[in-house]
Order: C-alpha cells, then sequence, then structure tokens
C-alpha cells in the first residue's frame, strides 16, 4: 500500500464513523405552524444555514459530528437560508428570535426556548434545554 493508498483509507474510515444526520427540509411557510404545533408533543430543532458562508459550513459541520439525539427526542429541521431567505425572516419573527446566519433554534411548546448562532451552536447546550 502506498502513502496515497494510506490516507485515503484513512479518509474514508472517517466518513464512515460520522452519522450522516437526516434533516427536514424546512422549505414552505405552512411548516412554521406545523412546526409549532409538532413541538407540542415533541421538541423541534430549527438550524438555519447559509450555503455561501464558511463559518456556517464549519458550524455545521462540527454539529452534525456532535448529534447523537434520537429521532423521538427530537425532530431537525434544516434552512437553506440563500434559498429561504423570507422563510427565515418568517421563522424569526414567529418565534420571536433575532435573525442570525449560522443560527439554531429550539422549539417547545410552539415557543423558541432556545437559540445560538455562530461559535455558540452545540449539541450539548441543545441537549441542557431538552
Amino acid at each position: 500500500m502506498g502513502l496515497f493508498d494510506k490516507f485515503k483509507s484513512q479518509r474514508n474510515s472517517v466518513k464512515e464513523e460520522i452519522k450522516e444526520l437526516q434533516w427536514i427540509a424546512l422549505e414552505r411557510e405552512e411548516q412554521v405552524n406545523e412546526i409549532a404545533e409538532i413541538s407540542a408533543t415533541i421538541p423541534v430543532l430549527i438550524f438555519k444555514h447559509s450555503t455561501t458562508c464558511g463559518i456556517s459550513r464549519m458550524a455545521l459541520k462540527q454539529f452534525e459530528k456532535e448529534y447523537d439525539l434520537d429521532e423521538k427526542t427530537v425532530k431537525p429541521y434544516f434552512l437553506d437560508l440563500k434559498q429561504y431567505r423570507s422563510l427565515s425572516n418568517l421563522v424569526a419573527s414567529h418565534f420571536g428570535v433575532h435573525h442570525e446566519s449560522p443560527q439554531i433554534l429550539l422549539i417547545k411548546n410552539g415557543k423558541a426556548v432556545y437559540n445560538e448562532s455562530h461559535g455558540g451552536i452545540s449539541v450539548g447546550a441543545v441537549k441542557e434545554k431538552l
């Protein structure tokens, strides 16, 4: 095995260790009310991500790497800010938070009980609020 093959093998094993998070795409205005309703039964997580921002990409990758919550514990939604900016504004006004990017919101019983942005985004903090 050559040097290149060794690095390729290591890279593939790292990829296999990262569990892919099954995000629910937040793409329609009606989903905002649905999220509020769902959150009465199960907490809802919304990750607002800017696809052209390096900081947002790093925050998302780190969050996904740490993520180990069960689908029965929280329902994760993903909002592409570049494609759905007006929807992001609706989320901010509906749940009474200031828009930021990247940003994570935890919704329980129709209310944002936690929101954080940039480097403050972490799975550990979400777990504390569950």
